[in-house]
C-alpha cells in the first residue's frame, strides 16, 4: 500500500461500540497512537475501538489485529470489535470459522449472519497479579475499593477480572443512577489498576439477565462493550448472582455470553457495516512508519 494515497476504512458498529476497521495485510505499516488518535479525532471516522488488521503471525489465522483505543492506547481485547472483523473477512473469503490473534491471544469467531456472530474470547484470568493489581488480593470476587466517604461509600467493593483487558464491575440497583462519566476516570486510572480499567455498573434483574453501562478504558462512556459483557457475565456466575448462560442489555442492545464447562467465554451479537470510505493520507505523514 503506498500511504501518499487515500486509505480505505470501513466505519462498523457492534450493538451502537463505534468501531473502524483498516486492513493493512501486505504493508509493513504500523500506526502511532498519534495516527489513531488522529483517525478517532477525524469527520467520519471517530471510533472506540480501531481494529487495524496485519499480516498473519501464526498459521491458521486470518491476520494479526492491533487493536486501538480513541486515546491512542492498545487493547488486548474488543468483542464487538471482532465481530465487525469476523463478518468482513466472512464476506472476503467465504470461511464462517476464523481465527485471529491479538496481543493477548487467539480470537476464534463463527458467523452464521451478520445478526449471529459468536467470538470466542477465551479464558477469564482472576488471580491479581494476571487482572493486574498493584497489590495482593485473595478473593477477587470482592475487593476492598470504593468511591465516596468512607461510611457511605457510592460505589464499592467490585468484581474484577482480565478478559483480555482488566475490568472491575460494581453491583448496584440502578445503573443510570450514577454519573459514570464523573466516576469512570477517576476509577479508571486508579492506583489499584497499573495498566487501568475499564470500569462496569451491573445490575442482575434475572438469574439469567444483566444490564450493564461500561466507562471504557482508553474510550470513555460507551453504548456497548463486548469484553465488559464477558466480565460482569462471568463475574456474575463467580459470586452465583446468575447461572452461566446470561443476556446482557447494554445502552446499544442485547449481547449473549454462555461461560462454558471448558472455561471458555463465548460472546454471541450482531455487527453493522456504517460506511465506508478514505482516510486523508496526510494523517499517515505525520510520524514515521
Amino acid at each position: 500500500m503506498d500511504f501518499c494515497d487515500a486509505i480505505p476504512f470501513r466505519k462498523m458498529n457492534g450493538l451502537g461500540n463505534e468501531i473502524v476497521m483498516i486492513d493493512l495485510r501486505g504493508s509493513p505499516r504500523v500506526l502511532s497512537a498519534e495516527e489513531a488518535r488522529a483517525i478517532a479525532a477525524a469527520p467520519g471516522s471517530r471510533f472506540d475501538q480501531l481494529m487495524v488488521l496485519h499480516d498473519p503471525r501464526s498459521a491458521g489465522t486470518e491476520a494479526f489485529v492491533r487493536i486501538y483505543n480513541s486515546d491512542g492506547s492498545a487493547a488486548g481485547a474488543c468483542g464487538n470489535g471482532t465481530r465487525c472483523i469476523g463478518w468482513v473477512v466472512a464476506g472476503q473469503t467465504g470461511r464462517r470459522r476464523l481465527r485471529f490473534e491479538t496481543s493477548s491471544g487467539m480470537l476464534d469467531v463463527d458467523v452464521e449472519s451478520i445478526d449471529r456472530i459468536t467470538v470466542d474470547m477465551g479464558e477469564p484470568r482472576f488471580r491479581w497479579d494476571e487482572i493486574p493489581l498493584s497489590e495482593p488480593f485473595h478473593d477477587t470476587r470482592s475487593i476492598e475499593l470504593q468511591i465516596g466517604p468512607i461510611d457511605r461509600p457510592v460505589l464499592h467493593s467490585p468484581s474484577v477480572v482480565n478478559v483480555g483487558n482488566p475490568h472491575a464491575v460494581f453491583w448496584v440497583e440502578d445503573v443510570a443512577a450514577y454519573d459514570l462519566s464523573r466516576f469512570g476516570p477517576l476509577l479508571e486510572c486508579h492506583p489499584i489498576f497499573p495498566d487501568r480499567a475499564n470500569i462496569s455498573l451491573a445490575h442482575v434483574i434475572t438469574p439469567a439477565t444483566l444490564e450493564l453501562r461500561t466507562w471504557e478504558r482508553g474510550a470513555g462512556l460507551t453504548r456497548a462493550c463486548g469484553s465488559a459483557a464477558c466480565a460482569a457475565a462471568v463475574c456474575a456466575a463467580r459470586t452465583r448472582r446468575t447461572g452461566r448462560n446470561v443476556a446482557v442489555t447494554l445502552p446499544g442492545g442485547v449481547v449473549h455470553i454462555e461461560w462454558n464447562a471448558a472455561n471458555r467465554i463465548l460472546m454471541r451479537g450482531s455487527a453493522e457495516l456504517e460506511h465506508e470510505g478514505l482516510l486523508d493520507p496526510a494523517i499517515f505523514m505525520k510520524s514515521p512508519a
